[in-house]
């Protein structure tokens, strides 16, 4: 997820932090950029066809349009993943719908289109300049989680720091930096087949920001218990699309956003063994300042 999509849903959850109302759930309604870029696709040198703004709609004719046909090697055969699409097999796809196996091919955006003459589905927010699947599995959205908690920041005598321009509150929240690349981002991952946002977001931040893999078995029942209870109120703050280096004309990537907030003075989250696991570390140390 992107720096500036992680900020704008920290941004919504404080004000959800502060406010006794529902949270509004928020969405992508932009014109893609970062899969438009002109840096080669990650972990290859393949080159994306330039497009302009102006061109970026399915909408808008464009009959110039090449698009560069990429998908990963390391993609075909994987169990994770989707078969090529052929004339003889294309009928077999069930196109925005939870099809029989269990995979949801549904988009947060609502219904994308087909294209007719390939038989694959098309980006809803438009040209990329790159077609195939590059380094995603499924044809169509790729679905994920975020879990995005949150605690206010404490000062040594236990009282909410504000910010001394603005008098505001200071929310941190849980961030891990990527091994590759040093990226700070929100500890998400992709959602299984048959799972829910809700179990992958938790699933995910133990994988990724408490480093499961090392728990012994009282460890694995207490901070199971405790990730259970930190999420069992929260909300989801971001539904939809993400403008990921990885989408492509006929893949792309979309996330579920859910927000836990710490309602226990930070006890809660500080009893968690925040040491990072396979993909890096982690830090509940980011703090933002509510506006």
């Amino acid at each position: 997820m992107s720096s500036a999509l992680v900020f704008g849903i920290v941004l919504i959850s404080s004000h959800r932090c502060s406010s006794s109302s529902k949270a509004m759930v928020s969405t992508f309604n932009k014109i893609h950029s970062v899969c438009r870029s002109s840096h080669p696709y990650p972990r290859s040198e393949v080159q994306r066809v330039p497009v302009a703004d102006d061109k970026v709609s399915w909408t808008i004719d464009h009959p110039e349009y090449k698009p560069v046909e990429f998908t990963q090697p390391f993609i075909h055969g994987q169990v994770w993943a989707d078969e090529e699409i052929t004339p003889e097999n294309k009928s077999q796809f069930k196109w925005n719908t939870l099809d029989e196996h269990q995979v949801n091919r549904v988009g947060h955006n609502g219904v994308y289109t087909i294209d007719p003459d390939t038989g694959r589905p098309r980006n809803p927010f438009g040209r990329t300049g790159l077609s195939g699947r590059g380094s995603l599995g499924r044809w169509g959205p790729n679905h994920a989680a975020d879990p995005l908690v949150t605690r206010w920041m404490k000062n040594e005598e236990g009282e909410v720091v504000k910010d001394p321009e603005s008098g505001k509150p200071r929310l941190e929240f849980l961030a891990i930096q990527r091994r590759v690349g040093k990226m700070w981002a929100l500890p998400g991952g992709m959602v299984d087949k048959g799972e829910q946002a809700l179990d992958t977001a938790q699933r995910e931040l133990c994988e990724e920001a408490l480093n499961s893999s090392e728990w012994n078995l009282n460890e694995d029942k207490q901070q199971k218990h405790l990730v259970s209870e930190l999420f069992a109120k929260s909300e989801p703050v971001y539904k939809g699309y993400i403008d990921d280096a990885r989408n492509t004309d006929n893949a792309w990537m979309e996330t579920v956003a859910l927000h836990a907030h710490d309602p226990t003075d930070g006890n809660r989250t500080r009893a968690l063994r925040m040491l990072g696991g396979f993909s890096g570390r982690c830090a509940m140390g980011a703090d933002f300042i509510f506006y």
